[in-house]
């Protein structure tokens, strides 16, 4: 009875006690938001990326699927957003969401670019800190005039393999 008091006391304890404490070296999910001029739904070369754009990391539990973790941030001059995470999520499911586009002409969500999903654990083998989440993107209101010849190029690209 006594070792396994023991026994509690010296690894149990511990462990639920750091398992209760934020990283003290958090995580950075860091991304970028594109306007697609073309409405291709993919990145072409007439995107362009987008300053004072929104994001936000969520966490859901697995099972029940409740939100449990939320942080939004705004893109720099970049397109870029970084958003430190300080705890570990080993059991919940996490994204990158699109929130907004300050864009007037380019604020309707590109269909399957409005989240990426990121890893926020230390136990999966992933040495760094900072996880890289897909590019979101947001689509212009009206593809510009340029654009069937920039997406023939890719359809001939296709072609040849």
């Amino acid at each position: 009875m006594a070792r396994a008091l023991l026994f509690i006391a010296l690894c149990v304890l511990p462990a639920l006690v750091s398992a209760g404490r934020p990283n003290k070296d958090p995580f950075e999910v860091q991304g970028r938001v594109y306007c697609d001029a073309c409405r291709a739904g993919f990145e072409t070369s007439a995107i362009s990326y987008i300053a004072g754009a929104k994001v936000r990391v969520e966490c859901s539990d697995r099972k029940s699927m409740q939100l449990v973790y939320s942080k939004e941030a705004t893109t720099d001059s970049t397109g870029t957003y970084k958003i430190p995470v300080n705890e570990d999520h080993e059991d919940q499911c996490c994204d990158a969401i699109l929130v907004s586009s300050p864009q007037t002409d380019c604020k309707v969500v590109s269909p399957g670019r409005d989240r990426a999903r990121v890893i926020l654990t230390d136990s999966n083998g992933i040495a760094s800190r900072l996880r890289y989440a897909n590019s979101l993107g947001f689509m212009k209101d009206k593809a510009l005039s340029g654009c069937a010849q920039i997406l023939k190029q890719y359809q001939e690209e296709d072609d040849e393999d």
